[in-house]
């Protein structure tokens, strides 16, 4: 029988089990995927934890995980035109993509490009969404210096180097380990924590001023940000709110389009831009692959397989 990651109750991943179901079936509009692969979401593990987010975004329990996937259509619902049975696809099944079959809008759903792999695939519909919409919020030159905080992350990877391909200069907070890889994709790393703005000033050149943000951390941030004299109408956060975002601008997911996502899958297969894969779990361990997400010092996407 087909597998679900299921949460009965709130308060922390041991909570997460892996239950099984009746195979489910697309109703109108809808499409039935055979998932291959699914990217976690730091989101996932507020939800599961705190009743409160949870009831934000309207999940209750008892609730599925897992908003991304990649697979292969094993169904269409009445009205679908856009694809077909056997057709490897991806695309978001919000709080059930971490099953053996996940059921999605026709309008979540993409076309995969055969150069990407399922891991990859499955992993980049929300960091995808997100970096195209944050970077897109700055209108980015060659006349900018950013500042990108989790640089190595799944958004701020991909956000660092969107605002690379825009011409800016990008420097990149990070975990240690992380810094020679961020190089590679050339951007100039700095250690996150307390006196980065000081860390931040030390790597500019003479006479140069960081122009903009991409905060996909927290206030921290932010404050380093005011500190540096950037503009706030030029700090973009998906990490900060109320208060702690200091009014700066929140631009995210939500503002990005299905050509966005069509566009940075394109621009992965075709090698202009890489979402590193940190590790990849079995659905068995489930719980262990929260757990990694949840310790932080990523670099890209955690994902889930089911086979």
């Amino acid at each position: 029988m087909p597998r679900v990651v299921q949460f009965d109750e709130f308060g922390s991943r041991d909570y997460l089990r892996v239950v099984d179901k009746p195979k489910p079936w697309p109703g109108p509009g809808q499409i039935l995927v055979r998932v291959m692969a699914a990217g976690l979401n730091l989101l996932d593990a507020k939800v599961y934890r705190d009743e409160k987010v949870a009831a934000r975004v309207g999940v209750t329990v008892p609730s599925g995980t897992g908003q991304e996937f990649a697979g292969f259509v094993e169904e269409v619902g009445e009205g679908v035109t856009t694809f077909s049975v056997g057709e490897a696809v991806f695309g978001t099944a919000p709080y059930a993509s971490i099953a053996d079959f996940a059921v999605a809008a026709e309008g979540a759903v993409f076309h995969k490009p055969d150069a990407l792999t399922f891991e990859v695939a499955g992993s980049l519909t929300i960091a995808g969404r997100t970096a195209m919409a944050s970077v897109a919020s700055l209108g980015l030159t060659e006349n900018d210096t950013v500042l990108v905080s989790a640089a190595a992350g799944g958004v701020g990877v991909l956000a660092a180097q969107l605002a690379v391909r825009a011409g800016a200069t990008v420097i990149a907070t990070a975990s240690e380990p992380n810094h020679d890889y961020l190089e590679t994709l050339g951007l100039i790393p700095v250690a996150y924590g307390d006196g980065l703005a000081d860390r931040v000033r030390e790597v500019l050149d003479d006479g140069d001023t960081v122009t903009a943000v991409l905060d996909n951390h927290g206030s921290d941030t932010i404050e380093a940000a005011i500190e540096l004299g950037v503009p706030v109408e030029r700090i973009n956060t998906i990490a900060a709110y109320g208060p702690e975002a200091h009014g700066a601008t929140s631009v995210g997911g939500a503002n990005a389009t299905g050509d966005d996502v069509e566009e940075i899958a394109r621009l992965l297969a075709e090698n202009e831009l890489v979402l590193p894969i940190d590790s990849i779990y079995p659905i068995e361990r489930v719980g262990e692959a929260y757990g990694r997400l949840e310790a932080g010092h990523l670099r890209g996407k955690i994902v889930i397989v089911t086979e």
